[in-house]
């Protein structure tokens, strides 16, 4: 399992330790994932993901998953969220 926000697509970053000498060693930036269940109140049905906390956050803001994905740019969404996105269209036409 990858480590990668299943919504935003966020992933591990690299960069540099730097100690007080100016010392440079390659380190990793791990996103903070956790697994929540997070509920489409248009499909009325509950989808358990990895997301980053700051998704988490941003997702809260916008009013909860449906208003989230359905303002979201695909390009910016992974394969998983883009096939809820297109389930939540689908289910909203009917």
């Amino acid at each position: 399992m990858s480590r990668r926000c299943e919504i935003s697509g966020k992933g591990v970053m690299t960069g540099n330790n730097v100690s007080h000498a100016h010392n440079k060693t390659r380190r990793r930036f791990l996103p903070n994932l956790q697994v929540v269940s997070l509920m489409s109140e248009e499909l009325d049905q509950i989808f358990r993901l990895r997301v980053a906390t700051s998704t988490i956050r941003t997702i809260e803001k916008s009013g909860g998953l449906d208003s989230f994905l359905l303002s979201a740019k695909d390009k910016n969404l992974t394969d998983n969220a883009i096939k809820i996105k297109k389930a939540i269209k689908k289910s909203k036409d009917k």
